[in-house]
């Protein structure tokens, strides 16, 4: 099933599609982020704000959120730990 997850300002991603949240700071991201800038495969969610989460999906999109990824991940991990037992901690 598929759930709308909001990453900020009313942007919405599907949580079935999301490969990782992980934060900007580190420099292989930013080059990830510069080069899907250069692509057209960056959407900026930040509505103008600091970026303080990536968002990488399934088919290789990198979405801008001005959200912690700790925020992001307990909005998916809200949704999951209803339907399923998948909890995005265990997994790190």
């Amino acid at each position: 099933m598929n759930r709308l997850i909001n990453v900020g300002f009313g942007n919405v991603v599907n949580s079935s599609k999301i490969i990782s949240i992980i934060s900007p700071d580190a420099a292989p991201i930013k080059r990830m982020v510069q080069n899907a800038k250069d692509t057209g495969m960056a959407i900026d969610a930040t509505c103008g704000r600091r970026t303080k989460a990536v968002i990488v999906t399934d088919s290789g999109y990198v979405i801008l959120s001005s959200l912690l990824p700790e925020t992001i991940a307990g909005r998916v991990n809200q949704f999951y730990g209803e339907k399923q037992d998948f909890d995005f901690h265990k997994h790190e």
